[in-house]
């Protein structure tokens, strides 16, 4: 799911992940607030370096004159505009050159490689804390070496065997001056090679500094992109195994922060091997570690969970997240504080959403997971109105509506079962008493969500966390409208007006809309465009439309006029995306769904509400477009149906029929003809190619549309000729004179229903059915409502 639970922001959309990419160079700089002012002549020592660094020709003068500052007054005592000052007079190519210089063991160096090493990382940190120099190309270059320094260690030169071994995963030493691009390579193929000679541990110190600078650029705008370009997957994998130095402490939040967000996917579609194993391992440590270890861990394992399409490919997964189950299930069942319990079940809704609920425990176990969720859903939502919820909370909340997702898809698979149907292994097989009591926990928990919605302002409608609760409302009610009915009816003028308010200010949206873009696995999905919230929705106002008592509060909320708006901008859309080959759309046909029950129940609204008109205009230009496309067929019968049903409602004067009406029910005669395959042997009817594959779902619609058809023709006796006119009649007349029955009686008599019409209505369409059932061939001689009408 795009909102992946426990990856739902606060208030800020993603502020949580850049505070985490830069929370390891957060330390790098202070608060100006307290610190002590400089004395007089301090400043002046210090103009006088500030100047040195600006005049040295030589690096042995810049050093110099920075070690100078560092002992009259420590960076962190320093503020900002002093220190960006220093930073623009040393430059980056000064860090740079001393990593070079590191790697090659210039002779004229005299310093040893491990301090030019010291040195250079250090400077780099010291820059790195300045955000446009963390973005700065020259920095960037030198990431592919960092990254070689925390995976490997300081794999230098050996001047006895005059082998080099660079850094596994670094760039070699000379690719600090050829660019970014050269370094990436360089790293890339570094990496595949075995180390030599002795290499070593970091010192903490020097770890500390290739950390800071690493994190920088991960906390800047495209930082993730530029260090997934240079390696720093494989690297970072590396050191964890490897167990560098700070690998754990600061390696792995850095390896976090790239599995966040956009660059998530494409991060497990490149180094799925790499990530696989350290996921593996992260696995194993969870199982093994202490209780208390184990609460530590639930945040950072969540991060390292892969993309479905991953998990769904590794058997090997499966089983280490099975053992992470057994390891969560006493924290579970414990007595933990709601601060403690909240990671362990933002965890346990995210291998729900990889797994489901086969490798999760017994049924008694899984019943305690649901109902544990359920009361922290309901001690979170159901304080007094105006209470705040923290980030923290939001986050574990939101892990919860997962796992109650989890609970009522699965709840409701059971039931739909048939009763002799094996027992489905994708789930626990839960009793009947125990299938009741998670129906009340749930019920429960859903109507803490309505509550909570029902104190919700237009104010608070671009906040993630309304979304996601208003969306974990909808997929309940896109199954289950038969309790809480007091609750929904009370909730249905939010519902309707949020889905109507993020449809016609889509703009407006602007933290929802980062919050979607950041929580999207799919790089190239669209934006945010205001029309995801009226789609959850839709299912619901289909089945609500169908009862009498919602269909009058949505009347009253003005919804047909909303769904024809959100019909029209959806057409617009698939035009402009995907009309060559077009997919089929869902939310398209539940909307003509929903309209067709106003159509069927709400005649006089109908007939007066000016959006019906707006409807029929877009139906009649649309159909004909529609017929062409096989992919589009359900969406084309549904189209096809709402037209005839509401043309069933109207009366031509003086048997007259108005161009674009006649011009929409020659295509509805053609569309519906196209049904039945007349060329077939002799024999029951087929269902033609074309149809055969969604028949299931449209047998009905292309029934109904039969009927209304035939209320057309009783209200609009002109149309009767349009049958014979249009080819419908001879096609019809001659597919029952072949075939011996019909794909079902429903379908036969619906087709009985219209000929028996179209013999009352039309002189000369009574001629050529009256001369086809004396033929007393196929299925015409079993039609018995119609001989009766031909007398």
């Amino acid at each position: 799911m795009a909102d992946k639970a426990g990856d739902l922001p606060g208030k800020d959309a993603g502020g949580e992940e850049r505070a985490e990419r830069a929370e390891a160079g957060s330390g790098a700089g202070s608060e100006e607030a307290g610190r002590p002012p400089m004395t007089e002549a301090q400043r002046v020592v210090l103009e006088r370096c500030i100047r040195a660094l600006k005049e040295a020709t030589k690096d042995s003068q810049t050093l110099a004159a920075l070690l100078l500052i560092t002992r009259l007054c420590p960076a962190n005592d320093l503020d900002k505009d002093t220190l960006r000052r220093i930073f623009e007079a040393v430059g980056l190519s000064l860090p740079a050159r001393l990593l070079v210089t590191a790697y090659r063991r210039s002779e004229s160096s005299s310093l040893s490689p491990l301090d030019l090493l010291s040195l250079g990382t250090a400077l780099l940190s010291a820059l790195s804390t300045d955000s446009e120099m963390a973005e700065h190309p020259q920095l960037l270059t030198t990431v592919p070496i960092l990254l070689g320094l925390v995976a490997s260690g300081p794999m230098l030169e050996d001047p006895a065997s005059g082998t080099e071994a660079t850094s596994c995963g670094a760039a070699s030493p000379g690719d600090a001056e050829t660019g970014a691009d050269g370094a990436a390579a360089a790293s890339t193929a570094s990496a595949s090679k075995e180390t030599r000679g002795g290499g070593g541990r970091l010192d903490e110190a020097m770890a500390a500094d290739c950390y800071q600078v690493l994190m920088a650029v991960c906390a800047s705008p495209r930082g993730p992109d530029h260090l997934l370009s240079r390696g720093a997957v494989p690297a970072l994998c590396q050191a964890v195994e490897r167990k560098q130095t700070l690998s754990r402490e600061k390696g792995l939040r850095l390896l976090g922060g790239l599995l966040t967000g956009k660059t998530r996917e494409r991060a497990w579609r490149k180094h799925t091997v790499e990530l696989l194993g350290l996921l593996l391992r992260l696995c194993g440590d969870f199982a093994q570690a202490s209780p208390d270890a184990r609460l530590d861990s639930c945040s950072q394992l969540v991060r390292f969970l892969p993309t479905p399409v991953v998990a769904a490919s590794s058997g090997e997964l499966k089983e280490a997240v099975g053992r992470v189950w057994t390891a969560l299930r006493p924290m579970v069942q414990s007595r933990l504080t709601a601060q403690m319990l909240g990671p362990v079940l933002v965890l346990s809704a995210c291998l729900l959403d990889l797994y489901g609920w086969q490798p999760v425990g017994p049924p008694n176990f899984c019943c305690l997971l649901v109902n544990r969720a359920c009361v922290e859903v309901r001690v979170g939502l159901e304080g007094p109105p105006g209470t705040e919820l923290s980030s923290e909370l939001q986050q574990t909340l939101a892990g919860c509506y997962r796992i109650m997702e989890a609970a009522f898809e699965q709840a409701c698979c059971q039931r739909d079962a048939e009763p002799d149907a094996e027992p489905q292994s994708s789930g626990p097989s839960l009793s009947l008493q125990q299938s009741r009591q998670v129906f009340k926990v749930l019920e429960g928990g859903f109507a803490a969500l309505m509550y909570y919605l029902q104190q919700v302002n237009a104010a608070q409608y671009d906040d993630p966390f309304v979304f996601a609760t208003y969306r974990c409302v909808c997929l309940w009610l896109a199954e289950e409208t038969s309790c809480l009915k007091e609750e929904v009816m009370a909730l249905l003028p939010f519902l309707v007006g949020y889905a109507r308010s993020h449809l016609q200010s889509a703009a407006s949206g602007e933290q929802l809309a980062a919050w979607m873009e950041l929580m999207s696995m799919d790089e190239d999905k669209d934006t945010w465009n205001g029309r995801e919230a009226l789609r959850y929705l839709l299912p619901a106002l289909c089945h609500l439309s169908a009862e009498d008592k919602p269909r009058k509060v949505l009347l009253s909320l003005d919804v047909p006029a909303l769904l024809v708006d959100f019909l029209s901008q959806s057409w617009s859309s698939l035009k402009e995306k995907s009309w060559a080959v077009p997919e089929r759309n869902p939310s398209m046909e539940s909307m003509c769904s929903t309209l067709l029950n106003f159509a069927v129940t709400e005649p006089d609204r109908v007939r007066s509400d000016p959006c019906f008109r707006v409807l029929e205009a877009h139906l009649s230009d649309a159909l004909p477009q529609l017929v062409s496309k096989p992919g589009l067929l359900v969406l084309a019968a549904n189209y096809c149906t709402l037209g005839l049903m509401m043309a069933r409602l109207k009366t031509a004067p003086a048997g007259r029929i108005e161009a674009g009406q006649r011009r929409f029910f020659s295509m509805a005669l053609r569309f519906l003809r196209t049904a039945l395959d007349s060329s077939g042997a002799p024999g029951p009817v087929q269902v033609s190619a074309t149809w055969k594959e969604s028949w299931y779902e449209v047998a009905e619609l292309w029934r109904l549309s039969l009927q209304a058809l035939c209320a057309c023709l009783r209200e609009q006796p002109g149309l009767a000729a349009l049958l014979r006119e249009d080819g419908w009649l001879r096609h019809v007349l001659d597919t029952l004179q072949r075939c011996s029955a019909l794909p079902d009686p429903q379908s036969q008599a619906s087709l009985e229903e219209v000929l028996c019409a179209a013999a009352r209505l039309c002189n000369v369409c009574r001629e050529d059915v009256a001369e086809a059932v004396k033929s007393q061939t196929g299925a015409l001689s079993s039609m018995s409502s119609l001989k009766k009408t031909l007398g």
